[in-house]
């Protein structure tokens, strides 16, 4: 995806605007199990997914567990750090080859000083990312895992083929054998 077709899907910007945001942004690339941001450091940068797929992670029980996972159009941040200058709980890493476009987040806060309509749409990303948030915990503390495997399967079927049964296990929650059973009874 291009640069300017994911800005706009947050929230659309005028020409003048996207072309400001644009002079900031520098294309780079990670190879499959990189690691582009680190749990316990603060982020200095802003991510966006031109190619590729993300996990992002934190440790418990001598295990990962997969929180959120991100394709071409998603925005890799650590809210955490990026909001409140702390260290940041998760870590994000490669689940393919990454190719992102990223801003300093100096860059960017001196644009939502300078320009309205750009802090306009930061203000609406952040309330995108609350939305997308509770997305995924609400139906966690509510669903069942058949059910959440079943919503899964409904908004990307295309990840199926593009992660392993054990990530997509720990996204929604259960063991792989759980996950096996479910895709077994579908059968």
């Amino acid at each position: 995806m291009e640069f300017g077709e994911i800005v706009n899907n947050i929230s659309p910007l005028s020409e003048r605007a996207l072309s400001l945001l644009s002079q900031t942004v520098e294309t780079v690339t990670y190879k499959k199990g990189d690691v582009v941001i680190r749990a316990g450091r603060c982020e200095d940068y802003i991510y966006f997914i031109k190619k590729g797929l993300v996990r992002a992670y934190f440790p418990a029980d001598d295990k990962d567990v997969t929180f959120w996972i991100g394709q071409e159009g998603a925005v890799l941040i650590s809210m955490e750090s990026y909001v409140l200058g702390k260290p940041g709980y998760e870590t994000i890493d490669c689940i393919e080859d990454v190719t992102l476009y990223r801003i300093a987040k100096k860059h960017i806060e001196h644009l939502y000083e300078t320009d309205v309509e750009i802090a306009n749409w930061g203000r609406k990303f952040a309330e995108l990312e609350i939305i997308r948030a509770e997305k995924v915990l609400i139906p966690m503390l509510f669903t069942t895992a058949s059910e959440r495997y079943e919503e899964f399967m409904k908004r990307h079927p295309d990840l199926l083929n593009r992660m392993s049964l054990e990530l997509i296990a720990s996204y929604l929650g259960i063991t792989p054998v759980s996950l096996s059973r479910i895709r077994g009874k579908r059968r």
